[in-house]
């Protein structure tokens, strides 16, 4: 693998979307872009598709122990759930 481990997937947030730092929650067809940084964490960013700007889903970034991509599909999850879902494990959402 060259560069950081990265992951985008488009997903269609639940009733009550997706909380993020810059502007609150955001609902509808959205991306989820998970990138490993340093120190061991996966920064969560997530935008309306096909818009320019990237927001941060809130509780990130957060460590990904090892599996980025089973945090990666449980972001997805959360987002599908709704209800202003945040980075998995770290906000009032489902899991």
């Amino acid at each position: 693998m060259t560069g950081p481990w990265r992951r985008e997937d488009r997903v269609v947030a639940g009733p009550g979307g997706a909380m993020t730092d810059e502007v609150g929650v955001i609902t509808g067809p959205l991306t989820l872009r998970t990138v490993a940084v340093a120190g061991g964490l996966l920064r969560f960013d997530i935008q309306y598709t096909d818009a320019d700007e990237w927001y941060t889903l809130t509780g990130s970034p957060l460590p990904h122990h090892g599996d980025p991509a089973a945090l990666h599909g449980a972001a997805l999850a959360s987002v599908r759930a709704g209800h202003a879902a945040q980075a998995p494990g770290t906000g009032p959402g489902p899991v």
